[in-house]
């Protein structure tokens, strides 16, 4: 499966947009931009999955692991934008709330 990561910096806020679909196949990848942002010296964490058709519990497992370190690091972290069937699994799996999804 195909994924790209990016990661930007804007207003003193990482930005990681994710497109395609994120699998055990790239996850390392997504892992390397999110952990990229981290070391940033933002204030926040974005991650803006409106072009990510499809995730797999290994690429939530990346985002959650993501927002635990940034929890510990006090920096905000948030999830933006995912697809309705990314959203669905996100809430079925009760990670939601600890990935500050806002739709």
């Amino acid at each position: 499966m195909s994924m790209t990561a990016e990661h930007t910096v804007l207003n003193n806020k990482s930005l990681v947009c994710v497109t395609g679909e994120v699998d055990v196949s790239n996850a390392d990848e997504l892992r390397c931009a999110l952990s990229e942002a981290a070391h940033a010296g933002t204030e926040a964490v974005e991650v803006d999955l409106s072009n990510v058709s499809y995730i797999d519990s290994t690429g939530i497992g990346v985002l959650v692991g993501a927002a635990h370190r940034a929890a510990d690091a006090n920096v905000d972290f948030a999830v933006l934008h995912p697809q309705r069937n990314v959203e669905r699994v996100l809430a079925m799996l009760g990670v939601s709330e600890e990935l500050g999804v806002r739709a």
